[in-house]
Parts: C-alpha cells; sequence; structure tokens
C-alpha cells in the first residue's frame, strides 16, 4: 500500500518534507492550516497535485483521503496536534522534539497504543541508512567498548526575541532544536543515561542560547554534548572505544559519510551515504508506512519509548539549568 499524508502544518519544515515525499515517489494527499489561503498557497507552491488544501487542522484529520498525519507546527502544539490527529484514526509522525515535555510524549504513546496506531517521532536521523549501518558497527564491538561520544549542533540562528527559536512560549532554546540530535544520537549508540549533568547561558527571555550536556550512561561510556543557537561551526561526532574510533563527518545527523579506526588509526571502513537531492526525511515516511503494512506499532528504530526517555533527558537538563515552559506546569 502507498500511505496518503496530511501535512498539519504549512510552515519551513513541512515543505522540506513534502518535497522529500513527492521526490521519493511517496503521496501527499492534502495540507491543513489554520490560514486556509496559506494551505492553498502551500499545494500550489510544491507543485502538489491533486492535494486538498484544508483551512483548518480538524478539517484535515477528518479527510477520508489521509492514512497519516505529519505534525509540522511549533513544539508545544505537537501533543494536542498529535492527539487530534489520533483521534481521528490516523497514524502521525510527529516532528522533533516529539513533544514539550516526557509527560506529553507519554500521552501521545499512550493514546497510540489504546488506538492501534502509529505514532512515530520525526527524529529523522535515526531512519537514514548511514544510521543503521552506524549502529551496526557499534553493535559489532567493532571499536571495542565504547567510552567516549562527542557530539554538538550549533547554528547562528535569528536572534529576534520574538522569533519562535527565542520565545518560551514557543518552546524556544537550543536544546529542544537543537540539541535534541545529539541528545537522541547519545540514546540511540548508548542508551538511556543513568545520570545527567548540564549547563547552559541563558537569554533576557529565559530560553537556552547555548547548552552544554555530560551524560553517564551503563557500563561507563560517556557522552560530551553541546548546543547553541549563536555560533555557527561545522558539526561532527566521534565514538571513541576500547579498540578503536568512529569520526562521523559534518554533519553528523544529516546525510553524508562516517570513518571507522582501529586503535592504530588504521581505516577499516569508510561508509559515505547519498540521498541525491532529497534531504532524507522519506525514510521515516517509509518505516511508518512499512509499520502499517505489516500491522505492527512500534519501531525498532525508535520505539515510543525511546522518544519518552529522550523528553526524559531533555527535562532533567533543562530544570538543572533553569529552563521552563508552560507545560511544565499544567493547569
Amino acid at each position: 500500500m502507498t500511505i496518503r499524508w496530511g501535512l498539519l502544518g504549512a510552515g519551513g519544515i513541512a515543505r522540506t518534507f513534502a518535497a522529500d515525499l513527492k521526490g521519493a515517489g511517496l503521496t501527499v494527499a492534502a495540507v491543513g492550516s489554520r490560514d486556509a489561503q496559506r494551505a492553498e498557497a502551500f499545494v500550489r507552491d510544491e507543485g502538489l497535485e491533486g492535494a486538498t488544501a484544508h483551512g483548518s487542522y480538524e478539517a484535515l484529520v477528518a479527510d477520508p483521503g489521509v492514512d497519516a498525519v505529519y505534525v509540522a507546527t511549533p513544539h508545544p502544539f505537537h501533543v494536542d496536534d498529535a492527539l487530534l490527529a489520533l483521534s481521528a484514526g490516523k497514524h502521525v509522525l510527529v516532528e522533533k522534539p516529539f513533544t514539550v515535555t516526557a509527560a506529553e510524549a507519554r500521552r501521545v504513546t499512550e493514546a497510540a497504543r489504546d488506538s492501534g496506531l502509529v505514532a512515530l517521532e520525526a527524529m529523522w536521523t535515526r531512519y537514514l541508512p548511514q544510521s543503521a549501518r552506524l549502529r551496526e558497527v557499534v553493535r559489532a564491538g567493532t571499536i571495542g567498548d565504547v567510552r567516549l561520544l562527542v557530539a554538538r549542533h550549533v547554528q547562528s540562528l535569528p536572534t529576534d526575541p520574538d522569533h519562535r527559536l527565542n520565545d518560551p512560549a514557543l518552546g524556544g532554546g537550543a536544546l529542544l532544536d537543537l540539541g535534541v540530535y545529539p541528545v537522541s544520537f547519545a540514546h540511540d549508540l548508548l542508551g538511556a543515561p543513568t545520570a545527567v549533568h548540564a549547563s547552559a547561558v541563558l537569554s533576557d527571555r529565559g530560553v537556552d542560547r547555548r547548552v552544554a550536556v555530560t551524560l553517564e550512561h551503563e557500563g561507563g561510556a560517556t557522552s560530551q554534548l553541546y548546543a547553541a543557537l549563536d555560533v555557527a561551526a561545522p558539526n561532527p561526532a566521534t565514538l571513541v572505544g576500547t579498540a578503536g574510533r568512529i569520526e562521523v563527518d559534518d554533519t553528523f545527523y544529516a546525510p553524508g559519510g562516517f570513518t571507522v579506526l582501529d586503535g592504530e588509526g588504521t581505516v577499516l571502513e569508510r561508509h559515505e551515504s547519498d540521498e541525491g537531492d532529497l534531504r532524507g526525511m522519506h525514510h521515516q515516511a517509509l518505516e511508518l508506512q512499512r509499520l502499517v503494512e505489516a500491522g505492527e506499532t512500534e519501531s525498532p528504530v525508535l520505539t515510543g519509548a525511546e522518544s519518552v526517555a529522550v523528553m526524559a533527558t531533555m527535562d532533567e537538563v533543562r530544570r538543572q539549568v533553569g529552563v521552563r515552559y508552560a507545560a511544565d506546569d499544567p493547569a
């Protein structure tokens, strides 16, 4: 079967996702926005022939021509938008971060479980072919026991205090937007941490401009992670083991390559990924389609429980550095 996708939200990330779906021959059946003209412009501009433009999210999730909904709204709205789609009987792919808090993430995963539907986090890096190979190399013990993982995600992004990245009401800050990549990367390769240590530089509005995180893992491994909104640099990653290391190219979370070396520095493997004109976001859509076709609801690539665990780690980071959102104090 071919999943017919509905896009809930008509912003930049939805456009990137739509382009990858279209490029991979997948179907965008509908787009929903709170502004009907914006939805219509999205369909027109992206060349989505045959797609329906809806002027509300409620109309989108009620569309009988939609099988799965991609939630592409700002972080604080993920929980309600995902629950809206699930209540309409639609599978959901929820843009990262999955929610704002672990408690919200549990609400989504429990609702999906109770309804027998798929709720998958759109942490697109997890689903890339290179990530599958990287997991294989680590789990085969090729570099021995991993002792250190280092990863960062830094970008120089808008400084306007009213931009969503800087607005606490919209879940602003480096951690949820950028830091989720290295945090999820560490969870993927080393498991959930046994201890979290964090520090940050906060903006005048109380969101983290820069955040440094050290995670301790079972077996003695340590992850050193960094995210920032106000500096630009390459974003590689390194894993160091007792018998070698893996160097992941800039940018570690996007299609690219990595090199596996032994303890003497000899190259054991060079892996290259090439998605052509695509960014690689279609792989997560293909995984959701695979689950639906197989009658399964949990992906081994990223389970609902692991999405909750990633949010729990970020909850603890925010607690330590003093970043709070409205979702931390639900009514």
